[in-house]
């Protein structure tokens, strides 16, 4: 399993499987590596992060997907990992991601350290937990 950036070669299999975001933004992020991806040993991509910044200067995960078939064998872990030492790098001191009042994403966040941080709750939407991590 590898663990890289993605690039322009795994444009098609973002577009069609983040529905989250448009078409232009995928490039974007295409071209600023704010996608990373894990693929399998037949080089098919198995899950990605994406991220972008909280007020222009903290980063924040916005998606963390893994193709069911691989969940819960430590792939999202790896990738989140994988995100916090390159935002370390780069000399960020504080990462964030938020998820919905969803008990399992809590609890795997919170086993990687993340904190508590708020909520935001919006009409006609559930609950937003955000979470926060010194790194």
């Amino acid at each position: 399993m590898e663990i890289e950036y993605a690039s322009e070669l795994d444009f098609q299999f973002i577009l069609d499987n983040d529905r989250h975001v448009s078409k232009q933004l995928i490039k974007n992020k295409l071209k600023e590596k704010e996608i990373i991806i894990e693929k399998d040993q037949d080089n098919k991509i198995i899950g990605w992060l994406r991220y972008s910044y909280f007020w222009d200067n903290t980063p924040f995960m916005n998606m963390l997907y893994i193709n069911e078939n691989y969940r819960n064998k430590g792939i999202g872990k790896k990738l989140v990992e994988f995100w916090e030492t390159e935002m370390k790098s780069k000399g960020y001191e504080l990462v964030m991601t938020s998820t919905l009042s969803n008990e399992q994403a809590q609890h795997f966040y919170r086993k990687l350290r993340y904190k508590d941080a708020g909520s935001l709750l919006l009409d006609d939407e559930p609950l937003e937990i955000i979470f926060t991590k010194s790194i």
